[in-house]
């Protein structure tokens, strides 16, 4: 999904966390909020839909028995320490899912989280929004797929606690998901893309 300007309808500035829930909830369109901004979120290309699809489809099945479950971008995910309420592309949540204030909508703590690269998006995925992510104290891996080209970059938690880069650049490479068990190949990820 794509992530615009703040939406039309809400050009006032400074809501609470709690205007904004009433108001998503209420609606049928998708928008993040950060600190008192909402934003409209807008549809994907199809290059993003089908690669986001390959992995959701990916990890389902992988994960089929496991603990960890993965969820589309229909899940919303907020991140306490800094008020960020956003819908990645595709979520992993092990254990019991945990929400605010257990309302079952706004979830706190996946393990991984994917973001596949939309032309507005490109910059805020690899830098604003990522920083944002690793304020979630459950979060070992966040990846970014490029769907335009072979590109993806894994970042996931090292054992000193640093965060670190992977980059798999080849369609014959396998991606590697060590938190949850799981290893996706490059060429199943962008099945049915024109590379």
């Amino acid at each position: 999904m794509e992530v615009n300007e703040p939406a039309a309808s809400y050009q006032r500035q400074n809501y609470s966390i709690e205007e904004y829930l009433q108001l998503e909830n209420a609606g049928i369109e998708k928008h993040e909020y950060y600190k008192g901004e909402i934003f409209a979120m807008s549809g994907a290309r199809l290059d993003h839909i089908i690669v986001t699809g390959n992995l959701f489809a990916g990890l389902w099945n992988r994960l089929k028995g496991k603990p960890c479950r993965p969820f589309n971008s229909d899940i919303r995910i907020h991140i306490e320490k800094n008020t960020l309420f956003t819908y990645p592309d595709v979520s992993v949540i092990c254990g019991e899912p945990k929400s605010l204030n257990d309302d079952g909508i706004n979830f706190l703590n996946p393990v991984v989280l994917i973001e596949v690269l939309s032309p507005s998006t490109r910059s805020y995925d690899r830098e604003g929004k990522f920083k944002l992510y690793r304020d979630i104290p459950s979060l070992k891996q966040y990846i970014i797929v490029d769907p335009g080209i072979v590109n993806v970059e894994s970042y996931f938690v090292n054992t000193q606690d640093n965060w670190e880069l992977i980059e798999y650049k080849d369609a014959a490479a396998v991606l590697q998901l060590p938190e949850i068990g799981v290893e996706i190949p490059l060429n199943e990820i962008y099945e049915g893309i024109e590379i």
